[in-house]
């Protein structure tokens, strides 16, 4: 095994993110699929990758839209957001994941919630 020095890495396969593995072949990993940050009143993204879109259903309630569907439903979702000097009670979760969105939500003191920013990572 070595050391490989590259500015790109590219998989065989359209769509599809490489994977890593270890000595053996065991896969250890890959790349993030998705990511995204925007701003929580209009949903406009600032930055992103493989997001086409995000829709602003209402107040802290979003749809990411992604550029290249994911191979199926089964991927994991990180959310992050800013909190305010008013935050008591804060979530952000997700919901309907589907191979090509998922529901981000920001509720803050038992409301929803528009956050200055909002960031979205997808994991497979």
């Amino acid at each position: 095994y070595g050391q490989i020095n590259t500015d790109t890495i590219q998989s065989s396969t359209t769509g599809t993110a490489p994977v890593f593995k270890d000595g053996s072949g065991n896969q250890i990993g890959t790349l993030c699929r998705a990511w995204v940050s925007f701003a929580g009143s209009t949903g406009a993204v600032s930055a992103g990758f493989n997001v086409s879109s995000v829709t602003r259903n209402g107040t802290g309630d979003y749809y990411i839209n992604y550029t290249n569907a994911m191979p199926d439903a089964k991927y994991s979702v990180q959310l992050c957001r800013p909190i305010t000097t008013t935050s008591v009670n804060l979530a952000i979760y997700y919901s309907n994941l589907t191979t090509t969105s998922v529901r981000a939500v920001s509720v803050e003191n038992s409301s929803y919630n528009d956050p200055t920013t909002m960031s979205v990572a997808i994991f497979r």
